[in-house]
């Protein structure tokens, strides 16, 4: 470089891999999974699913948190947390003691069991899973029904209603494909019968027309015999009355 120029910027070649590691590679985000819906009955119990997926493995520091927000209630209060392999719940709300931990870190679960349902129960429960370094990402929601008797849904009905005309649509195909499969057996041993006769037949007709050539000869020659003695007796008659008149 001459004395006195100006110095030049950065590389482009070093911006653009600056830039690409900072902007276009950002660090993946862990994900949380829930159901939308669960319904429950008065008393019963429901397992509140939780799973998640990361770009990092389980690490021992992994935590789990549930918070509970009442139907029309605006505020959301942690029932239950998971960490340092220790579940821990909290002793203030109504699921203090009906709370138990299912979940299983090493297979990525977090799920929790919510005992002796009440109507008091109904809202939104929500999943936070924690994976460092993996900690950026949403929580999932699930919405607790309670009901006297869970009724039931109508996507259980429609697939029952689904799955049974399958049921019989294919019990349909199945006798259709049976008679056409005895049809065709059927078919096919009338056809070896028909064969079975026709060459019977073939033979019997061959060996008569074979006779027939034989006995033709035959009686060729027995025809010529009876005309050649026909004619003979006929001169020998003609001979006798010629001899009878020159005699007179």
């Amino acid at each position: 470089m001459a004395p006195g120029a100006p110095s030049s910027g950065p590389s482009p070649i070093l911006a653009t891999l600056l830039f690409s590691s900072l902007v276009l590679s950002p660090a993946l985000a862990i994900v949380v999974y829930t159901d939308r819906e669960i319904y429950g009955a008065v008393g019963s119990q429901v397992t509140l699913h939780c799973s998640f997926w990361s770009s990092e493995w389980v690490s021992d520091d992994i935590s789990f948190t549930w918070r509970y927000q009442p139907e029309g209630g605006r505020d959301a209060i942690s029932i239950f947390h998971y960490a340092k392999g220790q579940p821990y719940i909290d002793e203030v709300g109504t699921f203090k003691e009906r709370i138990q931990w299912v979940g299983d870190p090493r297979w990525k679960d977090g799920s929790i069991v919510i005992h002796n349902l009440d109507y008091s129960d109904n809202g939104t429960f929500t999943c936070d899973v924690k994976n460092p370094p993996d900690i950026v990402g949403k929580t999932s929601q699930v919405t607790l029904y309670v009901f006297e008797k869970v009724p039931t849904r109508y996507g259980v009905v429609l697939g029952a209603v689904i799955g049974g005309i399958l049921g019989v649509v294919l019990l349909l195909l199945l006798l259709f494909y049976l008679v056409r499969y005895c049809w065709l057996r059927r078919q096919a041993a009338l056809q070896r019968r028909l064969s079975a006769m026709e060459k019977g037949k073939f033979h019997k007709s061959s060996k008569d027309s074979s006779k027939r050539g034989r006995q033709t000869p035959v009686l060729y020659a027995m025809l010529d015999h009876s005309r050649s003695a026909k004619a003979a007796s006929e001169k020998k008659s003609k001979g006798l009355g010629e001899s009878r008149k020159d005699k007179k």
